[in-house]
């Protein structure tokens, strides 16, 4: 697990997590009072982001996220195949070509903190690199490789969490942790104590 940096297992070398581009404001230019009036939950937070050169209000509420135009307000429906692995493509750094995407009803355990349907996209490089969208707001949520899965597997190993993987206080790791502690120190006991009979037994001999 120390062998791999950390960066190549979350995918650092293989995609770009967050694009950069440039805000305009006058590409902005639908209300927001008029835009908090459409959405009947509390408001979290609005942000400015763009999805394939489009400008879009990302909204969080305690439902979610949603996203509206910035110059219509339209609310943005679901990606569909052709804008997803657009969006892929563009996040993606390797020299593969995409040979396999799917919308999910639900994401695979290897990226299973994607709540609800997600797009699945699958790249034909060295480290079989894929690539996971959100049909809802098109931003790229997880990156995965074999290089991670091979530190996942060690990682499930490691902490002996052999469902999900992420608890790491779970009670047979614990078990076996107590029975560990136990066996060193009835080890350390015993080392002192077969120091003594060495001891006695050269006093005896002389």
């Amino acid at each position: 697990m120390s062998v791999i940096p950390l960066e190549k297992v979350h995918g650092d070398h293989l995609a770009i997590k967050n694009l950069n581009y440039e805000i305009d404001n006058t590409q902005y230019a639908f209300s927001l009072d008029t835009l908090r009036l459409r959405i009947s939950d509390p408001i979290h937070r609005i942000s400015y982001t763009q999805v394939l050169g489009e400008p879009y209000y990302a909204v969080q509420t305690a439902s979610g996220e949603q996203l509206f135009h910035g110059l219509t307000g339209d609310l943005m429906g679901i990606i569909n195949a052709e804008k997803a692995a657009t969006i892929a493509k563009q996040h993606y750094l390797g020299s593969g070509e995409l040979i396999e995407q799917n919308l999910l009803a639900k994401a695979p355990m290897e990226a299973s903190r994607n709540k609800g349907k997600v797009w699945q996209l699958k790249f034909d490089d060295t480290w079989n690199t894929t690539l996971y969208v959100s049909p809802l707001s098109g931003k790229l949520t997880t990156i995965r490789s074999d290089l991670w899965r091979i530190f996942d597997f060690f990682w499930m190993l490691h902490i002996m969490d052999y469902d999900e993987r992420e608890n790491f206080n779970n009670p047979l790791l614990i078990t076996f942790s107590i029975s560990a502690l136990l066996f060193t120190v009835t080890g350390i006991i015993l080392l002192f104590k077969s120091f003594n009979l060495v001891a006695i037994r050269r006093l005896k001999r002389r």
